[in-house]
């Protein structure tokens, strides 16, 4: 359902978020392959705080780069903006360098990214991990269902796109703790795509036939999901998730951020609700994004996308900046 479109949000024009993306992505790309992904990530944040910092808006950070006492900045709960306390209240969900092992290693899918929704339109998650199914649009509402197993998931998908399980390529990170779930998948047909990192882009992947990548499962960090939900609610898709907790620290923290039951499976309309604009520039090549390239000695090229739920529009957006 198209969400209605917000007044709150056209005070921050669109293309405003993708500059705020490219300043991180350029920033983090000087890093690409120097194998510091602490020095990358520092530079992409440094880079968006600063963007943001000019934008007219009282911006809150509820997806950030962690709690205060973990993060220098773009912390959760940062105001950000240049009209604290009179400017357009807005939340913000991002992730400054997605991928921070991968524009080290100079791998593909490295990504900045960033959310926007009026106030209390992105769910506050905390820094933990959550279960996650999505899927791209076109199937029946309900397809997916974290209390099903990934065999009865992937059936229903199957059965709906009309081909057999083998058919069906699914997209998990490749960890440890997914092992059991690849058995599962491989062991009724399904392709699995791995991969290294950059969960945000693999859920968008989904949405995308070119990737022939079908559905995301597993698990990987709640803002992420977070993240990629402001996606899907624009360009279309389905999304569940789950908070996991590994302590009572974790648990903890989730109470702090106001989260009570912790057992919830979420959909996609309680992670982003309303209208909400989301916006990635590459870092590094990939599925979704060309990454940073530079064009002779003082200019670099980028290539960024920009989406709008509450319109359905999606811009591809190719830069070109003369740095120094």
């Amino acid at each position: 359902m198209t969400a209605a479109p917000s007044q709150v949000l056209d005070r921050v024009l669109v293309l405003e978020m993708v500059r705020v993306t490219e300043a991180a992505a350029i920033a983090a790309s000087v890093l690409t392959g120097r194998g510091d992904e602490k020095a990358a990530d520092a530079a992409a944040v440094d880079a968006m705080r600063t963007a943001l910092n000019e934008l007219y808006m009282d911006g809150t950070v509820v997806i950030g780069e962690g709690e205060r006492d973990e993060a220098p900045m773009l912390y959760i709960g940062e105001k950000v903006g240049s009209a604290i306390g009179t400017g357009p209240k807005i939340d913000i969900a991002l992730d400054p360098l997605e991928g921070t092992t991968i524009c080290a290693t100079a791998g593909p899918n490295s990504l900045a990214v960033l959310a926007i929704a009026d106030e209390g339109g992105l769910l506050n998650a905390p820094d933990v991990y959550m279960d996650k199914i999505a899927v791209g649009p076109g199937y029946p509402e309900g397809i997916i269902d974290l209390d099903k197993t990934p065999t009865e998931n992937i059936t229903a998908v199957a059965a709906a796109k009309g081909v057999a399980p083998r058919d069906i390529i699914v997209c998990v990170l490749d960890r440890p703790r997914h092992e059991a779930l690849i058995a599962e998948l491989r062991s009724i047909g399904c392709g699995v795509m791995l991969i290294g990192d950059g969960d945000v882009a693999g859920v968008i992947a989904t949405t995308n036939p070119d990737t022939t990548i079908d559905v995301y499962m597993g698990s990987g960090g709640a803002p992420e999901g977070v993240l990629a939900c402001a996606a899907l609610r624009c360009v279309g898709g389905q999304f569940k998730g789950r908070l996991l907790f590994r302590n009572d620290d974790e648990r903890a923290r989730a109470a702090k951020w106001g989260v009570t039951d912790l057992d919830k499976q979420y959909d996609l309309s309680e992670l982003a609700k309303g209208d909400c604009i989301f916006a990635a520039t590459g870092v590094t090549d990939g599925s979704l994004l060309a990454g940073v390239k530079r064009k002779g000695g003082k200019i670099m090229t980028t290539e960024s996308v920009v989406m709008r739920a509450s319109s359905g529009t999606v811009r591809w957006v190719k830069g070109e900046h003369r740095i120094g």
